[in-house]
């Protein structure tokens, strides 16, 4: 059916925009290993497992919604960036993506370093046994008590993110009686091909030192002359979801055009340049993300190219992946409340949670799959929208998908892809409670993240 699309776009319309959605996998009982934790499979009996349980003992258990992480898929994702680098290099998990105690230590044992941008992240992260040393701190706006505790328990690189963090990070560490290593980021004026407001490399947006005007030339400059400073590299970061290598390439040429410009100005030749993180993960099959180990040759082979021609050292290299180590180690389990078939435009099924523990679909116009996970089904395929019970038209997780004509009440539906940026943005919109993470590996699951509770959301109203 050929409709014309509403002006404020298809989630306002009544109608329906010509190809909008991609047409049903052959059977909706099938899931794609693409874009699931590996250890989740379809049992015998038609319901899903992750770690050897079922979701519906997961669901009786846990309750829903709630988040399950596949432990397994996550260490062996965290081994192979930490295998495709090698000793070489540094891979910094990077904790905004999703932060536990239990996530800090899996990742410490695996041999990963981490990155934080709060002293909340830091705090956590500290908490949970990760040696300063292997720590990163980045932050646009750090304050002065971040910048302080970080420099006291000597954490392993600050990250200068302006010309005023550069005297204040020098300040606090003299006074201190520290000097302390730091990289200074750079905006190199690239756009990702990615959502406006997660391509952070262009010129327009709070992050970073441009490379225009010669305004990172004069911050490396600055930072060499101070004393509390140890400027040990560049660091860059050209957006999130990002499955093309070019525009590592030409961040890369800026940035090592950078380090030329710093030998021949000062005779330092920088150690190290970070290129950030924001490798993409397939959310639906359509999605075709690299591996760790494509990544690795594609980024080493662009670094040593461009310091080749610059007859520069290659300096080491740092990465930050964080989605494409936890984003699909997760997923979001929830039952089925509501089912509402609009004639002629699409069923809308209403589920436990939405908005506030996944707002990435409203905020980002985030694309997600969706599956029937208690049973299967032989029911002809219905298009769908899953939508939550907050008081918003725009509280919508999954946009357009399809799912079995006979889905009810009760059923159990799953939406993969989660383990990034959910728990992290989640909120208490409607006073909703936060759902638990639970961690599911070898039979056995247990909670890394509590669900919050009523008495959780009083605690904090002062009356």
């Amino acid at each position: 059916m050929s409709r014309s699309a509403h002006p404020a776009g298809p989630r306002h319309a009544d109608v329906l925009p010509e190809g909008h959605y991609t047409a049903p996998a052959a059977d909706l009982n099938v899931l794609d290993p693409k874009v699931w934790a590996q250890t989740v499979t379809r049992t015998e009996s038609g319901s899903v497992s992750v770690g050897g349980i079922d979701v519906a003992d997961l669901a009786e258990e846990f309750g829903t919604p709630a988040y399950f992480v596949d432990e397994a898929d996550f260490r062996a994702r965290a081994r192979a960036w930490r295998t495709a680098f090698g000793h070489d290099a540094d891979v910094f998990y990077a904790g905004k993506a999703f932060l536990s105690r239990a996530v800090v230590r899996w990742l410490h044992e695996e041999g990963l370093n981490l990155d934080v941008c709060s002293g909340g992240e830091l705090t956590t992260t500290l908490s949970a046994g990760m040696p300063a040393d292997r720590i990163a701190f980045h932050g646009n706006n750090k304050s002065v008590e971040e910048i302080t505790k970080a420099i006291e328990v000597g954490v392993g690189r600050i990250v200068l993110d302006s010309f005023q963090e550069i005297v204040r990070v020098a300040h606090i560490a003299q006074s201190l009686g520290k000097r302390q290593r730091v990289q200074i980021r750079v905006t190199v004026g690239v756009e990702a091909h990615t959502h406006e407001f997660i391509a952070t490399a262009h010129e327009d947006q709070k992050f970073g030192i441009a490379l225009a005007d010669g305004q990172a030339a004069e911050a490396v400059r600055r930072a060499l002359t101070l004393d509390g400073l140890e400027l040990i590299g560049i660091h860059s970061h050209i957006g999130s979801q990002i499955f093309d290598m070019a525009g590592f390439e030409v961040a890369a040429r800026r940035v090592v055009s950078l380090l030329a410009q710093v030998r021949d100005e000062h005779g330092v030749e920088l150690p190290e340049i970070d290129l950030g993180g924001g490798l993409g993960i397939a959310y639906t099959s359509d999605d075709d993300p690299r591996e760790p180990h494509e990544i690795a040759k594609a980024l080493g082979e662009i670094v040593t190219r461009e310091c080749e021609a610059a007859r520069l050292r290659t300096p080491r290299i740092s990465v930050e992946p964080g989605r494409a180590i936890v984003g699909p180690t997760a997923f979001t389990l929830y039952e089925v409340g509501t089912v509402k078939p609009l004639e002629g435009l699409r069923t809308y099924v209403s589920v436990d949670g939405g908005m506030s523990d996944n707002i990435r679909t409203a905020l980002y116009d985030a694309e997600y799959s969706v599956a029937l996970v208690s049973r299967t089904s032989d029911a002809e395929p219905m298009l769908v929208r899953v939508v939550g019970k907050h008081c918003e038209s725009g509280d919508i997780v999954v946009k357009d998908a399809f799912l079995p004509s006979d889905l009810a009440p009760g059923d159990l539906i799953a939406v993969p892809a989660t383990g990034a940026y959910c728990r992290s943005m989640a909120s208490n919109y409607n006073h909703a409670l936060r759902p638990p993470v639970v961690a599911v590996r070898d039979g056995e699951a247990r909670v890394i993240v509590r669900r919050e509770t009523e008495e959780d959301l009083l605690r904090l109203d002062v009356g």
